[in-house]
């Protein structure tokens, strides 16, 4: 009973952000590297929508009307240093504009390694994205979603997650009763915006390496989760957007994602901004730096031309 006085109350504070769109858990069940410690996920309202604690992955389902699809799709990771998820800010809202372009979009709610309920905690956030695409990729007709057209877009730390997803990825096990699990989880195309890349100490985002790998991380961590030495010839096109003056994560960050996708000759596209610091979603009334919407449809369209 009270799990369930729970839930009705999450329900009631969150049905307005997510109103008339399909919630879908990632797993059937409790997911991988998971235990049952009584947490429960906390949602704050307060300013922007903030999830903290995620115990049970899902995504949520926003689909431009069947008129006005492009039969491409977007995976969305929220940004907040792996401790939050700005679930609004760098989720639904970016998803409703991406229904006004007549793209799909999935806002990725994935667990944060700082829950007490994840079993390894640096594999949760990996492993929900990895679930993500592939459940998307697996709905595909009934979405109305061209399987090799679906992206993955990230945020800050919700970047880092949309690069290693694009740098750690399978085709599928075709061996899996589970036909979601058949499914390739490698993105088409990446969308990172500010993105938290590299765990180097001269550029990382120290909060972010922190909350992902612990205080006194395993350098063979540090190095498989430092994205721009996983690149290969293999890693999705991409566009990256970011902050000369981004004093959060160092706009070096993408310059070097960048280098690696050139050096292996990987379609690519970069823009840097003067202005605008970091976290600024859609950048709304910001001048210039609002434009960047405007440069991530031009890149989607040249990468997904039409037949």
């Amino acid at each position: 009973m009270k799990k369930l006085l729970i839930c009705l109350l999450i329900t009631s504070i969150i049905a307005p952000v997510l109103a008339q769109n399909q919630i879908l858990p990632l797993w059937q069940g409790d997911p991988p590297n998971y235990k049952e410690t009584g947490e429960v996920t906390i949602w704050d309202t307060a300013d922007i929508v903030r999830v903290r604690n995620v115990q049970m992955p899902d995504i949520a389902v926003f689909l431009p009307s069947k008129k006005n699809t492009t039969g491409e799709a977007v995976v969305i990771c929220p940004g907040g240093g792996y401790g939050i998820l700005a679930y609004d800010w760098e989720g639904s809202d970016i998803a409703r504009w991406l229904n006004s372009q007549g793209i799909a979009a999935f806002v990725l709610k994935y667990r944060l390694p700082g829950s007490k309920s994840n079993i390894v905690p640096h594999k949760s956030p990996l492993m929900d994205a990895q679930r993500a695409m592939r459940l998307v990729r697996s709905n595909a007709d009934k979405w109305n979603v061209d399987p090799g057209k679906i992206g993955i877009m990230g945020f800050s730390a919700g970047g880092h997650l949309a690069s290693t997803l694009s740098t750690h990825y399978d085709a599928g096990d075709p061996a899996s009763s589970d036909p979601v699990e058949k499914e390739s989880c490698r993105p088409d195309f990446s969308i990172l915006m500010y993105p938290v890349i590299s765990f180097a100490d001269e550029i990382t985002h120290k909060g972010s390496r922190e909350a992902l790998l612990g205080t006194d991380p395993d350098p063979d961590l540090v190095r498989l989760f430092s994205n721009e030495l996983q690149v290969t010839a293999d890693t999705p096109p991409a566009i990256l957007i970011h902050s000369e003056d981004d004093q959060a994560v160092p706009v070096e960050n993408s310059l070097e994602y960048y280098k690696a996708l050139k050096e292996n000759q990987v379609t690519s596209e970069l823009h840097i901004y003067p202005y605008g610091g970091h976290g600024y979603s859609l950048a709304i009334g910001q001048g210039h730096l609002s434009t960047w919407p405007d440069r991530v449809i031009e890149w989607i369209r040249y990468i997904n031309p039409s037949k």
